[in-house]
């Protein structure tokens, strides 16, 4: 319980103005610092609601499948130019963002990896490398300015982080290949 007031309160102080705005004011922190701390902070308000309606996740996400679903869809998402750009300049979308990560993308991540088959969860990990390398090429080749609100050199930046994000990816994934993880348990 102690981690989900830890989360309430991260989440409260991402919300602030000020944070929020220095925040978005970079391309890259907005995307790959400020997006994956509200799902974090998702991720450790999860145990409240897991303890509070544990039928709910008996029934809803029993395997895992629905809530990394949800995940998926919520982070494929914001990853979009678009969406980033009307977090910036529309206050419902704002909103949104802040419900959409903690609430539908950290809660049912947690909920559900523990629950998911290595084969199910090296999947995940498979699609968010094609992502991220799509993305950041996206990002990088793309001849115009693909949000309204960054510079053309915030997008390079962004997309080589998306980039870099893909080959540590990677990187874990030939590692956990050789590696038995038992053995360090």
């Amino acid at each position: 319980m102690k981690q989900s007031l830890y989360g309430l309160l991260v989440l409260l102080f991402l919300a602030l103005p000020p944070v929020a705005n220095l925040m978005e004011s970079v391309m890259i922190i907005h995307m790959h610092m400020q997006m994956p701390l509200l799902i974090f902070t998702g991720f450790l308000l999860a145990r409240f609601f897991q303890l509070r309606f544990p039928r709910f996740f008996e029934k809803w996400n029993r395997n895992g499948i629905p809530g990394i679903i949800l995940f998926v869809i919520i982070v494929a998402y914001w990853t979009l130019p678009r969406s980033m750009d009307e977090a910036l300049t529309t206050q419902s979308m704002e909103g949104f963002k802040f419900i959409s990560l903690p609430l539908f993308a950290g809660i049912p991540l947690r909920d559900s990896w523990k629950k998911l088959k290595p084969i199910i969860k090296n999947i995940i990990f498979y699609f968010f490398i094609i992502l991220f390398s799509g993305m950041g090429w996206l990002y990088i080749d793309s001849p115009v300015q693909l949000c309204n609100n960054y510079l053309i050199i915030e997008q390079i930046t962004l997309g080589w982080g998306f980039l870099t994000t893909a080959i540590c990816m990677v990187i874990y994934l030939v590692y956990t290949a050789f590696v038995d993880p038992t053995k360090y348990e």
